[in-house]
């Protein structure tokens, strides 16, 4: 385990009560730094099963990256050490040519702690739609309401499962993270995530949906970014397979991939599941993830992801949606295009690399680039939810990293 400080938030038996981790608090800077990796013991939570016994194996190569130089244009040029500062840092992994290259932790994370993901959980559900796509379960031209007739008087109505894939449904829904009151606030209580008010009246994940009443556009049309979109694809999922989605990301994902660990997701009072935001894993194990697109699909012999999708994903160059939408600044003057829950980053003069993102508040990310065979996963605890600047470092941290390796190694 990493050296922690004294005033570390928990520390004590009890803690003082400054440093208390609750509800109300622990999404916030400092008590993140140890509540991103003891969720459970603040939300309830269900078991994504691994294997036992069936780890895909990972082979170490150690490189030393301390003379590493990174530019962050005005925030200017960091070492490696600088970045993990800046960026808040819990626990960062590198692999090259299917080697972990360097893996370090901070905050009191270790190798077999599991560290929520956020938004990279939308990413492991566009993985689990694709498998059973490719299974023939998963329609995604079918209505929403085809497989959930209770949203046929919610905005909601019309929508495609791909509409949610892609965030294309027209879903009038403000995502501000630092908001204290409003249509967020009240899906984040519907969770669990955040503390009900004196007196007030618990809700739930399903019946929130019911008060997405008003569109702001014609679904299929631009990109815009609403969270509560991916967890109606997880109760999608649920009608789809009559399973629970954690026993479903287990089936189709968690287990054949080898993971060496079970992770698990927040649920709400009736068990419904957070996939857009709470799924915690080990760092080694989203790696894993990570592994399983840089490989094609493919573990050894065993095809797990469809290799069309995989290919898809990489080469999708269909930009309109994303130059229309929301997003743009998180990635100015770069090509950028966002399918089943995945951000693609198309080859530019600077880059020619196509780069696959995946990307949670927070900074939690994932950074592949097939091509030079290089991953970059990191989980951190930056009391920023989510900033340009901070999305524009990591893929530069990324691409110095691979730049190094390829030009060394």
């Amino acid at each position: 385990m990493t050296t922690i400080p004294a005033d570390f938030p928990m520390q004590g038996f009890p803690p003082d009560s400054n440093q208390q981790v609750t509800l109300a608090n622990w999404r916030s800077a400092p008590f993140s730094q140890w509540a991103f990796h003891h969720v459970r013991e603040i939300v309830p939570s269900a078991d994504i099963l691994n294997a036992p016994g069936d780890p895909w194996v990972l082979e170490s190569a150690p490189v030393n990256l301390g003379g590493l130089n990174i530019d962050c244009n005005s925030d200017g040029v960091m070492s490696l050490a600088g970045f993990q500062s800046y960026a808040a840092l819990d626990a960062m992994i590198v692999l090259h040519r299917d080697k972990i290259v360097h893996e370090d932790y901070h905050h009191g994370m270790q190798q077999s702690s599991p560290h929520i993901l956020m938004s990279v959980s939308k990413s492991l559900l566009g993985m689990v739609a694709a498998i059973l796509r490719a299974q023939g379960k998963l329609n995604p031209e079918a209505l929403v309401t085809d497989l959930i007739p209770e949203l046929k008087n919610t905005a909601y109505n019309g929508a495609t499962i791909q509409h949610l894939l892609n965030m294309q449904a027209a879903i009038d829904f403000d995502e501000d993270y630092l908001a204290t009151a409003g249509a967020i606030v009240e899906y984040r209580k519907s969770t669990n995530w955040n503390p009900l008010e004196d007196g007030e009246k618990p809700s739930d994940l399903r019946s929130f949906f019911q008060t997405l009443t008003r569109k702001n556009g014609d679904h299929g049309g631009p990109f815009f970014y609403v969270s509560p979109n991916t967890d109606l694809l997880a109760w999608v999922i649920e009608r789809a397979t009559n399973s629970r989605y954690a026993d479903v990301l287990s089936e189709c994902l968690w287990q054949p991939m080898g993971a060496e660990s079970s992770a698990y997701i927040t649920v709400d009072r009736l068990g419904a599941p957070r996939a857009a935001g709470g799924v915690c894993t080990t760092l080694r194990d989203l790696t894993r993830v990570a592994r399983l697109i840089c490989n094609n699909g493919r573990r050894g012999d065993s095809q797990i992801l469809p290799v069309d999708w995989v290919n898809t994903l990489i080469n999708d160059a269909d930009l309109s949606a994303w130059n229309a939408g929301n997003f743009t600044d998180m990635f100015p003057d770069q090509p950028v295009s966002y399918t089943d829950q995945w951000y693609t980053c198309h080859s530019n003069p600077a880059d020619e690399a196509n780069w696959l993102i995946a990307i949670g508040i927070h900074g939690q990310n994932i950074f592949i680039d097939p091509q030079n065979e290089f991953i970059m996963v990191k989980f951190a605890s930056h009391e920023a939810p989510l900033t340009d600047t901070a999305a524009q470092h990591g893929l530069s941290a990324a691409r110095a990293i691979r730049d190094y390796l390829v030009n060394h190694f």
